[in-house]
């Protein structure tokens, strides 16, 4: 996600946030209460920065983790504080990852 100061997303905005479909996203409202966006007329729905945040955590968790949906949806009932800080480490991660191959990249430019 880039460093944009939106209040509100699109459906199709946050589904290429995370490269799935669109359908995904709606399913994933139905399962996971934590996911609201607002819903403007004609059922425009508007992503704010914490239901990204929460669907960054569902897929973590199904996506990355491989668990499935009831999986999911249990790790976040008995262990949400902890998932969250997890995910958020892994999404720092990859970051840094990101950071570093692209100094490589710059290197191996130079020798």
């Amino acid at each position: 996600m880039g460093k944009e100061l939106k209040l509100y997303y699109s459906i199709s905005e946050v589904a290429r946030m995370f490269d799935v479909n669109e359908s995904l996203l709606r399913y994933w409202e139905k399962e996971f209460p934590m996911i609201r966006p607002k819903k403007a007329g004609g059922n425009i729905r508007q992503y704010r920065k914490e239901d990204i945040e929460s669907i960054r955590l569902v897929y973590h968790l199904v996506k990355e983790k491989g668990l499935t949906l009831a999986g999911a949806k249990q790790r976040l009932k008995q262990h949400r504080d902890t998932t969250v800080r997890n995910a958020e480490i892994v999404e720092r991660l990859k970051k840094v990852r990101e950071e570093l191959m692209a100094m490589r990249r710059e290197l191996e430019q130079i020798v």
